[in-house]
């Protein structure tokens, strides 16, 4: 027998239709984004700037949502031509949102109430208020007073999706207290909450009494993550110093007393009293020093990957396992090339253990597997390679001098232009999106390339028709039928560029396209 062909699209519709499928509910979905995916991929499809738009203030994106003015409105770019979802009324300046996370409901759990089945936007104001948003009508659905004893700056994911960590600014103490020596003080806060409803676990303090002079401090999977200017990275489990130094269980909403004061918690003027204080030194889990505190966790089984903590090996990585510091074999990952910014690497976001390393002209997909049968050891070996489709139009030109010779400049260009190769994982669809830069002069130029993301093989190519300055600062999404482009320019001016899959395009497909962008160009930010 012959090989067996992969079914073409109508056949798999058909299956569909028919419900030729196993009871898992999962293989559906996969079925629709692999017919998702062959259409995207196929020779006969566009993707069509639909709209356009300008300003102010930065832009942001997330699962089909643009973020305008500080995430106070909301435009929808899922249907053909984008649509304002909502816009939050106008506040002042110390009530904007300075970050914002989106959650959306966890698959295996029962919301309490039925608006907790659609997505949320947990949003942080500058006047220290955690909101819960809806992500479709922008009504607040919860809201949290913090506390008036810091200022909390950022919002991350503990875990995603299930548990939050709300940062604080970084206090660096009085001019007095540091020549003093008297004070010392709390150098950051970490209020860490669960999700969807919100309940409070608790708020940590970073004290330099403890901790010494700590840079950066974070929280993943329930790793307390503490950095040092000197590039040394420490890590500590956050269950354990919780239960080792909560002084008290808070719980949000319910009356307490603290400090000879007595308040709501989660309320104004109250807000949140810090209940982890660390009075001795936790255990430490793990200790590790890397230039500029580069530290990544990933792969099978655990490694890290860091860069020798001397500024001569920038651009020099190690990959090496986390239960006893070895270095894989070929585990010293560097790229040959003449650039202006050192390439860059980090774990796949795929969950299959690979790296991704991503230089001026080329990304490489590293695999990490045993030596031989020995489980002990492991070693690096390349997957595939990417490379960049540049146009150096300027390399070795002659010049003609007063006399008339033919002089020919022999020189070599840089390998890259100020800004990286772009790349994104677009897991529903199992596509890596590559930018490459193919033209470098006034009117720079540009297309996304999408890469199969088992072996690397180019499916397709799309150009992108705005002009692309190497100069500005780029951001490039792809997510299932949509490519968007987000570009900063100078004086903070913020563009935004959305195409959409058109399976077809004809006459019509352009006359709607040249009206979306026109009706695009009518939002104002």
């Amino acid at each position: 027998m012959g090989p067996t062909r992969k079914p073409n699209v109508c056949h798999r519709l058909s299956r569909r239709a028919l419900g030729f499928f196993s009871r898992d509910a999962g293989v559906v979905q996969r079925t629709n984004l692999g017919i998702l995916r062959v259409l995207v991929c196929q020779e006969s499809t566009k993707f069509k700037n639909v709209w356009t738009t300008h300003s102010k203030s930065p832009i942001a994106y997330e699962r089909g949502r643009i973020y305008f003015d500080n995430y106070r409105c909301c435009i929808s770019s899922v249907a053909s031509q984008p649509r304002r979802l909502y816009e939050m009324p106008k506040c002042s300046k110390s009530e904007k949102i300075e970050d914002a996370l989106l959650w959306e409901c966890p698959v295996g759990e029962m919301p309490a109430s039925p608006s907790d089945y659609k997505s949320s936007l947990i949003a942080l104001t500058a006047h220290n208020w955690l909101l819960r948003i809806s992500a479709t009508t922008g009504k607040v659905l919860e809201k949290i007073y913090l506390a008036s004893y810091c200022k909390f700056r950022y919002l991350s994911w503990d875990t995603p999706q299930e548990v939050i960590a709300v940062k604080s600014a970084q206090n660096k103490g009085s001019a007095l207290a540091r020549q003093t020596g008297i004070q010392q003080p709390v150098l950051l806060y970490l209020a860490v909450f669960h999700v969807l409803p919100f309940s409070l676990i608790g708020i940590l303090e970073i004290s330099k009494k403890i901790f010494g002079n700590v840079t950066d401090a974070t929280l993943s999977h329930g790793i307390l993550i503490v950095m040092y200017s000197s590039g040394l990275v420490r890590l500590y489990s956050f269950q354990a110093i919780t239960e080792q130094f909560m002084q008290q269980k808070l719980d949000l909403g319910c009356a307490c007393r603290w400090g000879g004061t007595t308040g709501t918690v989660g309320e104004a003027p109250f807000g949140i009293p810090c209940n982890i204080k660390i009075t001795d030194t936790p255990p430490l889990l793990f200790e590790v020093s890397s230039l500029e505190n580069a530290f990544q966790i990933g792969g099978h089984p655990w490694h890290y990957i860091i860069t020798p903590n001397k500024k001569k090996q920038k651009g020099v990585f190690h990959i090496c396992a986390l239960k006893d510091n070895s270095l894989a074999k070929n585990g010293i990952q560097e790229m040959e090339c003449c650039s202006l910014e050192s390439d860059w690497i980090y774990f796949h976001p795929d969950a299959s253990g690979r790296i991704i390393h991503v230089g001026p002209n080329q990304v490489k997909v590293l695999k990490l597997n045993e030596v031989g049968n020995n489980s002990a050891q492991h070693q690096i070996s390349e997957d595939f390679v990417i490379l960049a489709n540049r146009e150096n139009k300027n390399e070795n030109l002659p010049t003609i001098t007063a006399s008339g010779r033919v002089v020919k400049k022999s020189f070599n260009l840089l390998d890259d232009d100020p800004e990286q190769e772009i790349v994104d994982y677009e897991d529903e669809l199992d596509l890596l999106s590559v930018v490459a830069v193919t033209q470098i002069d006034a009117e720079g130029k540009a297309h996304l390339d999408f890469h199969c993301n088992e072996y690397g093989t180019l499916l397709k190519s799309i150009p992108l028709e705005e002009s692309w300055d190497v100069t500005y600062s780029h951001e490039v999404y792809f997510d299932r039928d949509l490519v968007l482009h987000i570009e900063q320019k100078p004086s903070r001016v913020f563009s935004c560029y959305v195409y959409q899959m058109v399976c077809d395009p004809g006459e019509e497909e352009e006359t709607t396209n040249r009206s979306s962008k026109k009706e695009g160009d009518n939002f104002k930010f």
